[in-house]
């Protein structure tokens, strides 16, 4: 037990934590989160806002950092580009049995404190449906769990460095 603890306290001395950030504390202190607009040819309304309101509580929750509205060490932006559907699989009758839901989003990342970690990425991710649901029943959920996914890329790729 003791080892562990000591284990534990060792990576928080280095800047690692267990919930994957590595962030030098010490020069990082601030992130500035921009609202990303939705710019895809289909929209759903709520989406961006729950993809704001994601990403922003991803890094309030698993980092140290003060979210800012202008001059942060660390700045996200970006857009959600694409929200489509598109059939994935075939019946043995010759019908869509299953849709696939996809969405991406282009991220701007910006480290002031270290420039050569700044980039601008898109990431995807994408949801299955059973044809014989409707979009509507099952959109909320899907939607849910493509920005959890995104999100978590997103994370992994700014202050995770995996």
């Amino acid at each position: 037990m003791a080892l562990m603890t000591l284990l534990a306290a060792a990576c928080s001395f280095s800047g690692y934590k267990f919930n994957g950030a590595s962030i030098d504390y010490n020069t990082t202190k601030t992130i500035q989160i921009a609202d990303f607009p939705n710019r895809a040819s289909y929209v759903w309304g709520p989406m961006a806002s729950m993809f704001n309101n994601e990403l922003k509580d991803e890094f309030a929750s698993h980092t140290k950092l003060t979210q800012v509205r202008r001059g942060g060490d660390l700045v996200i932006d970006g857009e959600i580009t694409q929200y489509s559907q598109r059939n994935k699989s075939v019946s043995a009758e010759g019908y869509s049995a299953q849709t696939e839901l996809s969405m991406t989003v282009n991220v701007r990342f910006t480290n002031t404190k270290n420039q050569a970690e700044s980039f601008e990425q898109q990431f995807t991710a994408t949801s299955t449906y059973e044809t014989t649901q409707s979009l509507t029943s099952v959109q909320e959920e899907l939607v849910t769990e493509m920005i959890e996914d995104i999100v978590d890329q997103i994370f992994n790729a700014t202050v995770a460095n995996w």
